[in-house]
C-alpha cells in the first residue's frame, strides 16, 4: 500500500498542507461540497420520512473519481474539510464514495493550517461525526422544503423568477419594517441649553461650558424655543456656585477576540466591507498565504466561530508578547477569559492570529490591501484582549444656580472632563476604538473575567451612562467647594436639537441583529447577506441596506399567509432544534415532521387565497395625460407604477413616488431621438435594471437603446455617445456607445467542445460572463475602448476645458471633480445621497 491520502476542501489548503507535510501524504481537494440535493426536482422524499435524494454535484464527478482513485492506491484516508457542520457534510459524502475501497476512513480537524495545528489534528483523528452531518442534513432539506414550496407561490402571485427563504425572508422582514419605522417616524424638538461659567473671584483659574441637566431635581426637558428662552432668562438672573467636584477612575475593559459576527461588524464599520467580502478574505488568511517564508502560511485560526475561547498555549504566547512589546505594567496578573454568549457552539477557538509574533508591520507587505486591513483588524483585537483595561482620570463638577429673588426655580448644570491616564489595551488598539455596532469595546457583557471568575473592570465609557453625563470638556479649571461662579461670554446659550429615526441598517449592523434574535448562524450570515441583495429585495444606498418596492410588497405578502415562517422568534426556535439534532437530543425526522404538515397547509392556502399581484388594478382618481382615462395603480417588474386604463389603444404610463413619498426622480428629455429600426420617436422607460430608451411603436417595434448622459466620448475621432450600462450583479458604469467587449473564450468552452459535447454548450460557455466582472475586464477590439466607473457630468472643466466631468464619492457625499487627476479640479461635495454615481467598492 502507498502512503495516506489527506482530503480537504481547497486548492489552496493543499498547497499550505503540502509544505508542512512534503511527501509523507498525499493530499487532495474536494473543491468544496461533491454531493447536494438535485437542482431540477425538490430531491426530498417527504412520504419516506424526508430521505433526500443526493446527487453528485455537476463538475464534481471527476473530482471525486481522482480522489477514490488515490484512496485505492492509499493505505488509509483522512478527512479534513473545514471543521464545522458543512465541511462534516461534506467529510460524509466522501466517505461514502470510499465504502467499497476498503482503506480505513478517518476524519480529522484543522483550526489553524500550521505546522501545529496540522500536527495535532492528524494525531487526533475519529470517526464522523453523524450527530453534526444531521443537522446540517436537516438544515439543508428544511431550507429546501420552504425554498421549492414557497417561490411558485410567488410565481404565480407576483412575478416569475422570485424565491424566498427560511431565514433570507426573515432578514427581509427586520428591513422592511426598520424601513416603515424611519418613515413613520415623527422628529420631536428639544434643547439643550449651556452656560459658560468661570470663578467670581478668580476668573485667571480659566473658565468651562456646563450643561443644564435637572430643573427642581427632575431631568430638564426643554420641548420648544419659548421654553428654552424662558430657562435662559431665569438663568441669566441666577447666582451660580460649584456645589459637587467629583475625581475618580474609570476603566475600559479590553474586548474579547473577534467572533464571526464581530468581525464581520467591524470590517463594514470600518471598511465598508460586504459580509461576503469578509469572509472571502478571512478564508485566505486562514487556508495560507504566501509571506515570503518559502511557502503558503496560514496568518489566522477558522474563520467561522461563536466561541471566545483561546486555547492556553495561544494566551501564554500573546502574555509574553505583551510583556515585551508594551511592557509588564500592560499585562493583568492574570489571563483574561471571556465568556461566550448564551447558545455559543464553542467548537472552535476565536479568530485570532496563529503566530502572534507575525505582527502587521511584518506580513502586510505580502498581503493584499484587503488581506492586510483584515489580518491588523484581528492581530490587534487579539493582542488588546490580554491586556489591562485602559483607565481614565474623570473630573466632574455639578453648578447649583439659584434665582436671586424668591419663587424661581431651581438649576442643576454639569461639566465633566476626562482624561487617559493609563492606556491600557488601547495603546495597541487604538483611542478610538469603535465597534462594528457604534458602541466602544467592552461596552457589553463580553468584557474580561480574570481566572478567579471575579469581574476586572467597571462597565462602561469614560463619560459613564448617566444621563446627567452634562458637557465634556478636555479639561476644568480647578475649582473650589461652594465656590461662587459667575457667567462669562457667550454667557447662557442654547442648542436645538431634533430626535433622529432609527438608523437603517449596514450589514454589519443586520448581522448584529440577526446574531442578536438567533437568526441564523457563523456560517451563514455572509450568504443571507449576500442573497436578498442579489435577489433585489434589498438595495445598498450610502452602504446602508434599504428594501426596495419588490422586498416590501413580498415580504407583506409572506408575513400575511405565512406568519410562522416570516416571524423571527419562530426562525430562531428552528436554529436551536438544530442545534439540539447535533446534541442528540432531537431526532432529525420528527422535527421536520412537526415543521412541514402546517407548512404545507399554509401554502396551499395561499395559493388559493393570495391575492394576484399583477391582476390588482386600483383605481387612483389620476387621469391619463394623453386621453383622458383613468390612471391604475399596476405592478411591474420594475415596481409600481401608473397606467392608462385605455390600454392598449392608449399605452401611456408614469412612474410612482417612491415609497417613502419621495417624488419619482423625473426622466431625461430625449425628444428628437428617433428610433433606429422603424424612425418613431424614442421615449425614456424605466425597468428592472434602471432607464433606457424605448421605441413608442411598442409592442410592433421593440428596440431599445441606453440612456445616454449628454456627454460625448473624450477619445480622439470617436464621436461616439456615453451611455449608462449595468453589470449583472447591477453596478452602474459608463462607456462608449460604439465600445465593442468580446471576452477572451472560456476554458470551460473549450473542454466543453473537447468532449464532443455540442457546439451550442460550448458557444454558451464562451460568451457567458462572470457574475462579478467589471466593465474594465472587458477586452476591446474594433471600436472605442472608453470605460468608467464614474458618472460623467456634461459640463467641461473651467481649469482645463475638459469635456466633461465626473461624480466622485468622497467623504461626506459626492463631489464633481475633473477625471483628469493632474487637473485636481474639484467642487464642493453635494449632501450625502443627493447624487448618484460611483459603483460601490465592494461587491
Amino acid at each position: 500500500m502507498g502512503k495516506p491520502l489527506l482530503v480537504v476542501e481547497s486548492p489552496t489548503k493543499v498547497r499550505t498542507i503540502r509544505r508542512y507535510l512534503g511527501d509523507r501524504f498525499a493530499v487532495a481537494a474536494t473543491m468544496g461540497h461533491v454531493k447536494d440535493l438535485p437542482t431540477t426536482k425538490l430531491g426530498v422524499d417527504v412520504a419516506q420520512g424526508f430521505a433526500p435524494q443526493y446527487v453528485k454535484i455537476k463538475g464534481r464527478e471527476k473530482v471525486l473519481a481522482a480522489i477514490v482513485k488515490a484512496a485505492r492506491a492509499a493505505d488509509a484516508v483522512y478527512l479534513a474539510p473545514d471543521p464545522d457542520r458543512e465541511g462534516e457534510a461534506i467529510a460524509y459524502h466522501v466517505a461514502e464514495e470510499l465504502r467499497d475501497v476498503g482503506v480505513p476512513v478517518h476524519r480529522v480537524l484543522f483550526h489553524e493550517i500550521t505546522r501545529q495545528g496540522i500536527e495535532k489534528g492528524l494525531a487526533e483523528p475519529r470517526a464522523i461525526d453523524r450527530p453534526k452531518f444531521e443537522s446540517q442534513q436537516a438544515r439543508r432539506i428544511l431550507d429546501r422544503l420552504v425554498g421549492y414550496e414557497l417561490s411558485p407561490v410567488l410565481w404565480k402571485k407576483v412575478q416569475r423568477g422570485l424565491s424566498a427563504g427560511r431565514v433570507q425572508s426573515v432578514a427581509v422582514r427586520l428591513i422592511v419594517e426598520r424601513e416603515r419605522a424611519i418613515r413613520a417616524f415623527v422628529p420631536q424638538e428639544y434643547w439643550h441649553v449651556f452656560a459658560a461659567l468661570a470663578p467670581a473671584e478668580r476668573p485667571e483659574a480659566g473658565s468651562f461650558r456646563a450643561q443644564l441637566t435637572r430643573i427642581d431635581g427632575e431631568p430638564a426637558k426643554i420641548g420648544s424655543a419659548e421654553e428654552a428662552t424662558r430657562v435662559r432668562e431665569e438663568l441669566e438672573r441666577s447666582a451660580f456656585r460649584a456645589a459637587k467636584l467629583e475625581e475618580k477612575t474609570r476603566s475600559r475593559r479590553a474586548p474579547p477576540p473577534y467572533i464571526t459576527s464581530r468581525l464581520q461588524q467591524d470590517a463594514s464599520a470600518r471598511f465598508h466591507f460586504s459580509a461576503r467580502r469578509t469572509m472571502q478574505t478571512a478564508q485566505q488568511l486562514y487556508e495560507g498565504v504566501e509571506i515570503g517564508n518559502g511557502g503558503p502560511t496560514g496568518l489566522i485560526t477558522y474563520m467561522r466561530t461563536d466561541s471566545t475561547r483561546v486555547s492556553e498555549s495561544a494566551v501564554a504566547a500573546c502574555r509574553a508578547f505583551v510583556g515585551r512589546a508594551f511592557g509588564a505594567a500592560a499585562l493583568p496578573a492574570r489571563p483574561n477569559v471571556f465568556a461566550s454568549r448564551a447558545g455559543a457552539q464553542d467548537a472552535h477557538e476565536a479568530i485570532r492570529p496563529t503566530d502572534v509574533e507575525l505582527t502587521p508591520e511584518k506580513v502586510s507587505r505580502h498581503l493584499t490591501p484587503d488581506q492586510a486591513k483584515l489580518y491588523g483588524l484581528i492581530w490587534r483585537r487579539f493582542v488588546a484582549s490580554q491586556m489591562k483595561p485602559a483607565v481614565y482620570a474623570i473630573q466632574a463638577v455639578e453648578v447649583e444656580a439659584r434665582p436671586e429673588s424668591s419663587g424661581g426655580r431651581t438649576f442643576r448644570l454639569r461639566a465633566t472632563s476626562s482624561r487617559l491616564a493609563e492606556p491600557g489595551w488601547l495603546a495597541v488598539y487604538g483611542e478610538e476604538a469603535e465597534t462594528g455596532d457604534g458602541s466602544r469595546p467592552g461596552d457589553g457583557d463580553e468584557g474580561p473575567r480574570n481566572g478567579d471568575g471575579n469581574g476586572a473592570a467597571s462597565k462602561g465609557t469614560p463619560n459613564g451612562d448617566d444621563p446627567d453625563a452634562g458637557c465634556v470638556a478636555a479639561a476644568l479649571p480647578a475649582l473650589r467647594p461652594d465656590e461662587p461662579l459667575r457667567l462669562v461670554p457667550p454667557g447662557v446659550s442654547g442648542e436645538q436639537k431634533f430626535t433622529q429615526p432609527p438608523a437603517r441598517f449596514t450589514e454589519g449592523s443586520l448581522v448584529r441583529e440577526m446574531e442578536e434574535r438567533g437568526i441564523g448562524r457563523p456560517s451563514t450570515y455572509a450568504s443571507i447577506v449576500s442573497t436578498i441583495l442579489q435577489r433585489r429585495y434589498v438595495r445598498k444606498v450610502e452602504q446602508k441596506l434599504q428594501p426596495t418596492e419588490l422586498g416590501e410588497l413580498v415580504t407583506d405578502r409572506l408575513v400575511q399567509h405565512f406568519p410562522r415562517i416570516l416571524d423571527p422568534q419562530f426562525t430562531a426556535r428552528m436554529e436551536e432544534d438544530l442545534d439540539r439534532v447535533e446534541g442528540q437530543k432531537v431526532d432529525w425526522h420528527a422535527l421536520l415532521g412537526e415543521f412541514y404538515e402546517p407548512f404545507h397547509a399554509d401554502v396551499q392556502r395561499a395559493m388559493r387565497e393570495m391575492v394576484d399581484v399583477r391582476s390588482e388594478k386600483v383605481e387612483t382618481g389620476e387621469k391619463c395625460e394623453r386621453c383622458g382615462a383613468p390612471l391604475l395603480r399596476r405592478w411591474g417588474r420594475a415596481g409600481w407604477f401608473l397606467a392608462c386604463s385605455a390600454f392598449p389603444n392608449c399605452t401611456f404610463s408614469k412612474d410612482l413616488p417612491g415609497a417613502d413619498g419621495t417624488p419619482a426622480a423625473p426622466l431625461p428629455d430625449v425628444s428628437g431621438v428617433t428610433c433606429p429600426t422603424c424612425g418613431k420617436p424614442m421615449t425614456v422607460r424605466r425597468g428592472r435594471f434602471g432607464a433606457f430608451l424605448a421605441c413608442t411603436g411598442y409592442p410592433a417595434c421593440k428596440t431599445t437603446r441606453p440612456l445616454p448622459t449628454g456627454v460625448k466620448c473624450p477619445r480622439p475621432s470617436c464621436g461616439g455617445d456615453i451611455v449608462e450600462r449595468r453589470t449583472r450583479n447591477g453596478k452602474t458604469y459608463w462607456e462608449c456607445s460604439k465600445r465593442v467587449r468580446v471576452r477572451a473564450p472560456a476554458k470551460d468552452a473549450e473542454a466543453a467542445a473537447a468532449a464532443g459535447k455540442g457546439a451550442q454548450r460550448a458557444k454558451a460557455a464562451a460568451k457567458a460572463a462572470p457574475a462579478k466582472a467589471a466593465p474594465a475586464k472587458a477586452q476591446p477590439a474594433e471600436g472605442c475602448d472608453f470605460v468608467t466607473w464614474r458618472k460623467p457630468v456634461p459640463r467641461a472643466c473651467p481649469r482645463c476645458g475638459a469635456p466633461y466631468l465626473v461624480e466622485a464619492r468622497v467623504r461626506g457625499g459626492v463631489a464633481v471633480v475633473c477625471d483628469d487627476r493632474e487637473c485636481g479640479y474639484r467642487e464642493v461635495p453635494a449632501a450625502a445621497g443627493e447624487a448618484s454615481g460611483a459603483a460601490p467598492a465592494e461587491e
